[in-house]
Protein backbone atom coordinates (compact mmCIF):
# COMPACT_ATOMS: atom_id res chain seq x y z
CA UNK A 1 0.00 0.00 0.00
CA UNK A 2 3.07 2.30 1.23
CA UNK A 3 4.14 1.54 -2.51
CA UNK A 4 1.02 2.45 -4.32
CA UNK A 5 0.47 5.89 -2.54
CA UNK A 6 3.75 6.60 -2.99
CA UNK A 7 3.49 9.26 -5.71
CA UNK A 8 0.84 10.97 -3.72
CA UNK A 9 3.11 11.19 -0.73
CA UNK A 10 5.85 12.74 -3.26
CA UNK A 11 3.48 15.39 -4.47
CA UNK A 12 2.18 16.10 -1.31
CA UNK A 13 5.97 16.70 -0.21
CA UNK A 14 6.36 19.15 -3.33
CA UNK A 15 3.42 21.05 -2.92
CA UNK A 16 4.60 21.68 0.83
CA UNK A 17 7.73 22.27 0.32
CA UNK A 18 6.93 25.05 -2.01
CA UNK A 19 5.08 26.76 0.22
CA UNK A 20 6.38 26.30 3.74
CA UNK A 21 5.75 28.90 6.58
CA UNK A 22 7.25 29.81 9.60
CA UNK A 23 6.46 28.85 13.49
CA UNK A 24 3.19 29.91 14.61
CA UNK A 25 2.04 30.90 11.11
CA UNK A 26 1.13 27.69 9.72
CA UNK A 27 -2.28 28.84 8.40
CA UNK A 28 -2.09 27.78 4.82
CA UNK A 29 -0.46 24.59 5.69
CA UNK A 30 -2.73 23.96 8.39
CA UNK A 31 -5.55 24.01 6.25
CA UNK A 32 -4.12 22.06 3.35
CA UNK A 33 -3.39 19.14 5.73
CA UNK A 34 -6.70 19.72 7.38
CA UNK A 35 -8.35 19.22 4.07
CA UNK A 36 -7.00 15.99 3.58
CA UNK A 37 -7.67 14.79 6.38
CA UNK A 38 -10.92 15.32 6.58
CA UNK A 39 -11.32 14.28 2.69
CA UNK A 40 -10.37 10.57 4.52
CA UNK A 41 -13.57 10.97 6.92
CA UNK A 42 -11.58 11.60 9.71
CA UNK A 43 -12.81 13.70 12.83
CA UNK A 44 -10.73 16.57 12.64
CA UNK A 45 -9.65 19.17 15.11
CA UNK A 46 -8.21 22.90 14.14
CA UNK A 47 -6.65 25.73 15.72
CA UNK A 48 -4.58 23.66 18.82
CA UNK A 49 -1.35 25.74 19.75
CA UNK A 50 -2.42 28.43 17.45
CA UNK A 51 -2.11 26.58 14.03
CA UNK A 52 -2.34 22.73 14.97
CA UNK A 53 -4.16 19.73 12.88
CA UNK A 54 -4.85 16.53 15.19
CA UNK A 55 -7.32 14.09 13.68
CA UNK A 56 -8.98 11.17 15.32
CA UNK A 57 -9.12 7.68 13.41
CA UNK A 58 -11.45 5.48 15.64
CA UNK A 59 -11.80 1.55 14.78
CA UNK A 60 -14.75 1.39 16.84
CA UNK A 61 -13.36 -1.79 18.63
CA UNK A 62 -11.51 -1.19 22.47
CA UNK A 63 -8.07 -0.95 22.40
CA UNK A 64 -5.02 1.23 22.91
CA UNK A 65 -4.78 5.11 21.48
CA UNK A 66 -1.76 5.35 19.29
CA UNK A 67 -0.70 8.80 18.78
CA UNK A 68 1.31 9.90 15.61
CA UNK A 69 3.40 13.40 15.11
CA UNK A 70 4.66 15.34 12.52
CA UNK A 71 5.66 19.07 12.60
CA UNK A 72 4.50 21.85 10.07
CA UNK A 73 7.03 24.92 10.73
CA UNK A 74 9.64 25.90 8.26
CA UNK A 75 12.83 27.84 8.94
CA UNK A 76 13.57 31.52 7.92
CA UNK A 77 16.34 31.18 5.62
CA UNK A 78 16.61 30.87 1.78
CA UNK A 79 17.03 28.08 -0.52
CA UNK A 80 19.63 27.74 -2.92
CA UNK A 81 18.68 24.72 -4.70
CA UNK A 82 17.63 24.36 -7.83
CA UNK A 83 13.95 22.48 -7.64
CA UNK A 84 10.91 22.56 -9.67
CA UNK A 85 9.09 22.86 -6.46
CA UNK A 86 12.10 24.76 -4.88
CA UNK A 87 9.88 27.81 -2.15
CA UNK A 88 10.62 31.37 -2.88
CA UNK A 89 8.07 32.43 0.05
CA UNK A 90 8.49 35.27 2.38
CA UNK A 91 7.41 35.66 5.93
CA UNK A 92 7.77 37.86 9.04
CA UNK A 93 10.78 37.11 11.57
CA UNK A 94 10.49 39.05 14.99
CA UNK A 95 9.41 41.83 12.71
CA UNK A 96 11.74 41.69 9.09
CA UNK A 97 11.01 40.21 6.27
CA UNK A 98 12.61 36.90 5.76
CA UNK A 99 12.50 33.92 3.36
CA UNK A 100 11.48 31.05 4.17
CA UNK A 101 12.37 27.56 3.20
CA UNK A 102 11.82 23.53 4.93
CA UNK A 103 15.48 23.53 5.64
CA UNK A 104 14.94 21.11 8.47
CA UNK A 105 12.70 18.24 6.18
CA UNK A 106 9.60 19.03 8.25
CA UNK A 107 7.65 18.90 4.38
CA UNK A 108 8.43 15.28 4.48
CA UNK A 109 7.29 14.70 8.16
CA UNK A 110 4.03 15.85 7.05
CA UNK A 111 3.71 13.81 3.45
CA UNK A 112 4.68 10.46 5.24
CA UNK A 113 2.53 11.10 8.17
CA UNK A 114 -0.86 11.92 5.67
CA UNK A 115 0.63 8.37 4.05
CA UNK A 116 0.38 6.71 6.91
CA UNK A 117 -3.31 8.45 7.72
CA UNK A 118 -4.39 7.54 4.68
CA UNK A 119 -3.17 3.85 4.88
CA UNK A 120 -4.07 3.28 8.20
CA UNK A 121 -7.76 4.53 7.09
CA UNK A 122 -8.13 1.93 4.85
CA UNK A 123 -7.09 -0.28 7.01
CA UNK A 124 -9.77 0.36 9.63
CA UNK A 125 -11.08 -2.90 10.38
CA UNK A 126 -7.76 -4.30 11.23
CA UNK A 127 -7.44 -1.62 13.95
CA UNK A 128 -7.69 -2.03 17.45
CA UNK A 129 -8.52 1.03 19.28
CA UNK A 130 -7.93 4.80 18.17
CA UNK A 131 -4.76 6.81 16.21
CA UNK A 132 -4.59 10.27 16.92
CA UNK A 133 -2.95 12.27 13.64
CA UNK A 134 -0.75 15.04 15.60
CA UNK A 135 0.49 17.76 13.40
CA UNK A 136 2.41 20.18 15.12
CA UNK A 137 3.01 23.96 14.57
CA UNK A 138 6.39 25.29 15.89
CA UNK A 139 8.85 22.94 16.28
CA UNK A 140 11.98 25.49 15.43
CA UNK A 141 10.30 27.85 18.70
CA UNK A 142 7.52 30.26 18.87
CA UNK A 143 8.07 33.93 17.83
CA UNK A 144 9.51 36.51 20.23
CA UNK A 145 6.84 36.67 22.86
CA UNK A 146 4.69 33.89 22.03
CA UNK A 147 4.46 29.99 23.05
CA UNK A 148 4.09 27.47 20.88
CA UNK A 149 4.77 23.88 20.05
CA UNK A 150 4.76 20.44 21.44
CA UNK A 151 4.66 22.21 24.85
CA UNK A 152 1.04 24.39 24.32
CA UNK A 153 -0.49 20.86 22.59
CA UNK A 154 0.03 19.47 25.42
CA UNK A 155 -1.56 22.03 28.20
CA UNK A 156 -4.79 22.06 25.31
CA UNK A 157 -4.97 18.69 26.17
CA UNK A 158 -3.90 17.02 23.09
CA UNK A 159 -3.06 13.98 24.65
CA UNK A 160 -6.24 13.77 26.33
CA UNK A 161 -9.86 12.60 25.26
CA UNK A 162 -9.14 10.54 24.11
CA UNK A 163 -5.89 9.18 26.27
CA UNK A 164 -3.27 8.77 24.54
CA UNK A 165 -1.05 5.49 25.20
CA UNK A 166 1.89 6.04 23.30
CA UNK A 167 3.39 8.02 20.92
CA UNK A 168 5.66 7.80 17.76
CA UNK A 169 7.38 10.56 15.75
CA UNK A 170 10.26 10.44 12.93
CA UNK A 171 12.71 12.70 11.72
CA UNK A 172 13.93 12.88 8.28
CA UNK A 173 18.23 13.07 8.35
CA UNK A 174 20.14 14.29 5.28
CA UNK A 175 23.57 12.34 6.37
CA UNK A 176 21.73 8.71 6.81
CA UNK A 177 20.79 6.03 3.96
CA UNK A 178 17.78 6.34 2.29
CA UNK A 179 16.13 3.22 3.24
CA UNK A 180 17.67 2.86 6.56
CA UNK A 181 16.64 4.02 10.17
CA UNK A 182 18.37 5.00 12.90
CA UNK A 183 17.58 4.39 16.71
CA UNK A 184 18.64 3.91 20.37
CA UNK A 185 16.96 3.73 23.38
CA UNK A 186 16.75 6.44 26.66
CA UNK A 187 17.97 9.83 26.22
CA UNK A 188 18.35 10.26 22.24
CA UNK A 189 18.44 13.95 21.76
CA UNK A 190 19.18 16.01 24.36
CA UNK A 191 17.26 18.54 27.07
CA UNK A 192 17.72 22.35 26.38
CA UNK A 193 18.25 24.53 29.34
CA UNK A 194 18.89 28.52 28.34
CA UNK A 195 20.41 30.41 30.95
CA UNK A 196 21.90 34.17 31.82
CA UNK A 197 24.50 35.79 34.33
CA UNK A 198 24.92 38.90 34.74
CA UNK A 199 28.26 39.92 36.58
CA UNK A 200 27.86 43.31 38.64
CA UNK A 201 31.64 45.04 39.15
CA UNK A 202 32.47 48.55 39.85
CA UNK A 203 33.23 50.60 37.53
CA UNK A 204 36.82 52.54 36.18
CA UNK A 205 39.33 53.72 34.08
CA UNK A 206 40.83 51.67 32.26
CA UNK A 207 44.27 52.63 33.71
CA UNK A 208 43.63 51.93 37.01
CA UNK A 209 41.75 48.71 37.11
CA UNK A 210 42.77 48.64 40.92
CA UNK A 211 40.21 51.14 41.58
CA UNK A 212 37.18 48.59 39.81
CA UNK A 213 35.60 45.49 40.78
CA UNK A 214 36.41 44.20 36.96
CA UNK A 215 33.24 42.14 35.77
CA UNK A 216 35.09 41.19 32.48
CA UNK A 217 38.06 39.59 33.72
CA UNK A 218 35.63 37.92 36.36
CA UNK A 219 33.44 36.81 33.65
CA UNK A 220 36.26 35.43 31.76
CA UNK A 221 36.98 33.45 34.71
CA UNK A 222 33.19 32.64 34.76
CA UNK A 223 33.41 31.10 31.47
CA UNK A 224 35.91 29.30 31.75
CA UNK A 225 34.91 27.72 35.35
CA UNK A 226 31.54 26.26 33.71
CA UNK A 227 33.69 24.21 31.47
CA UNK A 228 35.04 22.36 34.31
CA UNK A 229 31.29 21.10 35.48
CA UNK A 230 30.92 18.72 32.37
CA UNK A 231 34.87 17.99 32.65
CA UNK A 232 35.54 17.61 35.97
CA UNK A 233 32.02 17.02 37.85
CA UNK A 234 29.79 14.75 35.30
CA UNK A 235 30.45 10.83 34.51
CA UNK A 236 31.05 11.79 30.76
CA UNK A 237 31.38 8.06 30.48
CA UNK A 238 27.56 7.67 30.51
CA UNK A 239 26.18 10.53 28.37
CA UNK A 240 27.29 13.68 26.93
CA UNK A 241 26.88 16.99 28.39
CA UNK A 242 27.42 20.60 26.91
CA UNK A 243 27.83 23.93 28.69
CA UNK A 244 28.25 26.70 25.54
CA UNK A 245 27.88 30.86 25.91
CA UNK A 246 26.58 31.97 23.00
CA UNK A 247 26.19 35.82 24.07
CA UNK A 248 28.92 38.55 25.94
CA UNK A 249 27.59 42.19 26.44
CA UNK A 250 29.51 44.38 28.17
CA UNK A 251 31.52 47.85 28.10
CA UNK A 252 31.38 50.54 24.76
CA UNK A 253 35.20 51.94 25.22
CA UNK A 254 38.83 50.50 25.14
CA UNK A 255 39.75 52.84 28.24
CA UNK A 256 36.63 51.44 30.28
CA UNK A 257 36.17 48.74 32.99
CA UNK A 258 32.12 48.55 33.10
CA UNK A 259 29.72 48.18 36.02
CA UNK A 260 28.45 44.79 34.40
CA UNK A 261 28.87 41.81 31.86
CA UNK A 262 25.79 39.67 30.77
CA UNK A 263 26.64 36.18 29.59
CA UNK A 264 23.89 33.65 28.06
CA UNK A 265 24.18 30.31 27.07
CA UNK A 266 22.57 26.72 26.66
CA UNK A 267 22.97 23.50 28.70
CA UNK A 268 22.43 20.15 26.68
CA UNK A 269 22.07 16.75 29.19
CA UNK A 270 21.07 13.83 27.88
CA UNK A 271 20.12 12.62 31.28
CA UNK A 272 18.04 13.77 34.23
CA UNK A 273 21.25 12.92 37.02
CA UNK A 274 23.15 15.40 34.62
CA UNK A 275 20.51 18.11 34.35
CA UNK A 276 19.90 18.22 37.95
CA UNK A 277 23.66 18.27 38.93
CA UNK A 278 24.01 21.48 36.58
CA UNK A 279 21.28 22.86 37.77
CA UNK A 280 22.74 22.90 41.20
CA UNK A 281 26.16 23.20 39.71
CA UNK A 282 26.24 26.28 37.47
CA UNK A 283 24.78 28.73 40.00
CA UNK A 284 27.46 27.28 42.37
CA UNK A 285 30.61 27.68 40.37
CA UNK A 286 29.32 31.47 39.99
CA UNK A 287 28.95 32.50 42.55
CA UNK A 288 31.82 31.15 44.07
CA UNK A 289 34.41 32.86 41.41
CA UNK A 290 32.28 36.18 41.29
CA UNK A 291 32.56 36.06 45.41
CA UNK A 292 36.50 35.61 44.94
CA UNK A 293 36.62 38.77 42.59
CA UNK A 294 34.93 40.52 45.17
CA UNK A 295 31.84 41.01 42.40
CA UNK A 296 27.89 39.91 42.46
CA UNK A 297 26.45 37.38 39.64
CA UNK A 298 23.17 36.99 38.84
CA UNK A 299 21.98 33.35 37.60
CA UNK A 300 18.59 32.97 35.68
CA UNK A 301 18.26 29.40 35.19
CA UNK A 302 16.26 28.38 32.98
CA UNK A 303 16.07 31.63 31.34
CA UNK A 304 12.78 31.81 28.96
CA UNK A 305 12.14 28.39 27.97
CA UNK A 306 13.45 24.90 28.48
CA UNK A 307 12.90 21.80 26.56
CA UNK A 308 13.57 17.98 28.40
CA UNK A 309 15.37 15.22 27.23
CA UNK A 310 13.80 13.24 24.36
CA UNK A 311 13.97 10.34 25.87
CA UNK A 312 12.50 7.09 24.31
CA UNK A 313 11.18 4.59 26.77
CA UNK A 314 13.27 1.33 26.93
CA UNK A 315 10.66 -1.06 27.06
CA UNK A 316 8.85 0.26 24.31
CA UNK A 317 11.93 0.12 22.33
CA UNK A 318 12.28 -3.58 22.76
CA UNK A 319 8.94 -3.95 22.21
CA UNK A 320 8.58 -2.14 18.55
CA UNK A 321 12.52 -2.90 17.43
CA UNK A 322 11.06 -6.30 16.22
CA UNK A 323 9.05 -4.14 14.05
CA UNK A 324 11.99 -1.54 12.52
CA UNK A 325 13.25 -4.84 11.73
CA UNK A 326 10.46 -6.35 9.59
CA UNK A 327 9.56 -3.24 8.28
CA UNK A 328 13.76 -1.92 6.56
CA UNK A 329 15.81 -5.50 7.65
CA UNK A 330 18.47 -5.95 10.60
CA UNK A 331 20.97 -4.68 8.98
CA UNK A 332 19.14 -1.42 7.96
CA UNK A 333 18.52 -0.57 11.83
CA UNK A 334 21.08 0.97 12.96
CA UNK A 335 21.98 1.67 16.66
CA UNK A 336 22.53 5.46 16.80
CA UNK A 337 24.58 7.56 19.23
CA UNK A 338 22.55 10.49 21.10
CA UNK A 339 22.81 14.10 19.67
CA UNK A 340 22.86 17.18 22.11
CA UNK A 341 20.77 18.72 19.47
CA UNK A 342 16.86 19.34 20.88
CA UNK A 343 13.48 18.28 20.06
CA UNK A 344 9.97 19.29 21.67
CA UNK A 345 8.94 15.90 21.11
CA UNK A 346 9.64 15.41 24.79
CA UNK A 347 7.11 17.18 25.89
CA UNK A 348 5.02 14.56 24.62
CA UNK A 349 7.36 11.63 25.90
CA UNK A 350 7.15 13.78 29.26
CA UNK A 351 3.64 12.44 29.22
CA UNK A 352 3.67 8.97 27.67
CA UNK A 353 5.68 6.32 26.06
CA UNK A 354 7.29 7.12 23.11
CA UNK A 355 9.61 6.88 20.60
CA UNK A 356 11.33 9.56 18.40
CA UNK A 357 13.34 8.07 15.44
CA UNK A 358 15.49 8.69 12.03
CA UNK A 359 14.54 8.08 8.70
CA UNK A 360 17.06 8.17 6.09
CA UNK A 361 16.86 10.38 3.42
CA UNK A 362 20.48 10.96 1.48
CA UNK A 363 20.81 9.92 -1.71
CA UNK A 364 22.53 6.75 -2.27
CA UNK A 365 25.41 8.62 -4.64
CA UNK A 366 26.12 10.87 -2.25
CA UNK A 367 28.85 10.89 0.18
CA UNK A 368 27.50 11.57 3.93
CA UNK A 369 30.77 13.92 3.73
CA UNK A 370 29.09 16.12 1.01
CA UNK A 371 25.65 15.57 2.72
CA UNK A 372 24.32 19.30 3.41
CA UNK A 373 23.45 19.95 6.69
CA UNK A 374 20.05 20.47 8.27
CA UNK A 375 19.00 24.18 9.13
CA UNK A 376 21.17 25.27 5.65
CA UNK A 377 20.26 26.93 2.55
CA UNK A 378 21.53 23.42 0.46
CA UNK A 379 19.67 21.28 3.07
CA UNK A 380 18.28 18.43 0.61
CA UNK A 381 16.36 14.93 1.19
CA UNK A 382 15.66 12.85 -1.54
CA UNK A 383 11.89 11.91 -2.04
CA UNK A 384 12.74 8.47 -2.08
CA UNK A 385 13.58 8.19 1.78
CA UNK A 386 9.49 8.82 2.68
CA UNK A 387 8.45 5.25 1.74
CA UNK A 388 10.38 4.24 4.77
CA UNK A 389 8.61 6.78 6.55
CA UNK A 390 4.85 6.37 5.99
CA UNK A 391 5.88 2.21 6.52
CA UNK A 392 7.18 2.95 9.67
CA UNK A 393 4.35 4.71 11.08
CA UNK A 394 1.87 2.46 10.08
CA UNK A 395 3.55 -0.69 11.43
CA UNK A 396 4.62 0.68 14.50
CA UNK A 397 0.99 1.37 14.95
CA UNK A 398 -0.50 -1.70 13.84
CA UNK A 399 2.37 -3.72 16.00
CA UNK A 400 1.20 -2.38 18.77
CA UNK A 401 -2.28 -2.51 18.50
CA UNK A 402 -1.58 -6.25 18.15
CA UNK A 403 1.05 -6.96 21.08
CA UNK A 404 2.44 -3.76 22.32
CA UNK A 405 -0.29 -2.26 24.69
Amino acid sequence: MAEDINPQVIEWRHHLHQYPELSNREYKTAEYVAKFLQGLGLEVQTGIAKTGVVAILDSGKPGPTVALRADMDGLPVPEQNDLPWKSTQRGEFNGNEVPVMHACGHDTHMAMLMGAAKILTAKRDELRGKVKFIFQPAEEGAPAGEKGGAEVMVKEGVLKNPDVDVIFGLHISANTDVGKVRYREGGTMAAVDPFKVVIKGKQAHGAYPWLSVDPITTAAQVIMGLQTIVSRELKLIDDAAVITIGSIHGGNRSNIIPNEVELVGTIRTLNQASRDHIYEALPRKVKGIADSMRAQAEVTLPLDYNYPITFNDPALMSKMLPTLHRTVGEENALYSKAVTGAEDFSFFQEKVPGLYLWVGGKPLDVPASQAPAHHTPEFYVDDSGMITGVKLLTNLTLDYMQYGE
